[in-house]
């Protein structure tokens, strides 16, 4: 979340699926409390035919028109060729967008067996993405918002969002923490508390079991609460073997429950301990 708002846009990216309509909703959601405007983001593939960009050029539009009767909000159509991986981040660079909304359908298939397009399109990009398999539970509130505090350095960026919820929908923040006794772990955990503690954003901190996949429990715990969001930082440095196995954020974009998950690409500036 960045502290000047020259530019308050979150994109959506959009393939007429009931999964893009569902990371409208989320969007909307978000943007009602902040007057976002909202940038619908289609991409064809390159080389496609000029009627077929059109025909979807006039749907978005219609969409957007729909959206903005019903929610008081600007949105903006966008059509673009290019690649699905590096297209999204680009464009969202480009136009300084503070957020982009997308719709997965899971790792299922073709999809899981040549690794994950939702991660690769998630890597590179400045802005964080939130991830839904789901319409919102609730098209206003955010009441649970799960943070997991594990050994990772990059964590200032993440914080930031959690102050936004916090502030904006009044949501509680719950520090799930790695099970064993760790400093750089009770590190993340107490700046973390000082931070929110500092925004008087409402905390509660809790304790993995100390058993071998802190992302299950994560997950496990999350559903427990009916957390509307959970927070995350990506990879660093992601390789083609995470792409096809996974990491610890696709899986936890992959949750049973479908909660929806926010990812953070690491910050140069990101670091909290030493």
């Amino acid at each position: 979340m960045k502290d000047d708002k020259e530019n308050n846009v979150i994109v959506v990216t959009r393939d007429f699926t009931h999964i893009s309509e569902y990371a409208l909703a989320h969007a909307v959601k978000i943007a009602n409390v902040r007057n976002y405007e909202i940038q619908l983001l289609y991409i064809a593939k390159p080389g496609s035919h000029s009627k077929k960009i059109e025909n979807a050029r006039t749907k978005m539009l219609q969409v957007c028109a729909e959206t903005s009767k019903l929610n008081g909000i600007i949105c903006k159509a966008v059509v673009k060729e290019g690649n699905l991986y590096s297209t999204i981040s680009d464009y969202a660079t480009q136009t300084s967008t503070e957020l982009v909304v997308m719709g997965t359908h899971g790792r299922k298939g073709i999809q899981k067996l040549f690794g994950s397009k939702t991660l690769r399109v998630l890597v590179g990009s400045n802005s964080p993405f939130i991830v839904v398999k789901s319409k919102p539970v609730d098209s206003l509130k955010m009441s649970n918002v799960v943070f997991p505090i594990d050994f990772k350095s990059e964590n200032k960026e993440k914080l930031r969002w959690a102050i936004y919820f916090g502030q904006n929908f009044q949501s509680k923040i719950h520090l799930f923490k790695y099970p064993f006794s760790d400093r750089r772990v009770d590190a993340n955990l107490d700046f973390a508390i000082s931070f929110l503690k500092q925004y008087d954003v409402e905390y509660e901190t809790h304790t993995a079991p100390p058993r071998d996949d802190f992302s299950n429990e994560m997950i496990y715990f999350a559903e427990k609460i009916k957390a509307d969001l959970i927070i995350v930082t990506t990879t660093k440095n992601i390789t083609f073997f995470d792409c096809l196995f996974g990491t610890d954020e696709q899986h936890i974009i992959d949750n049973a429950a479908n909660i929806p998950v926010m990812c953070v690409n690491p910050q140069a500036s990101d670091i909290i301990h030493g």
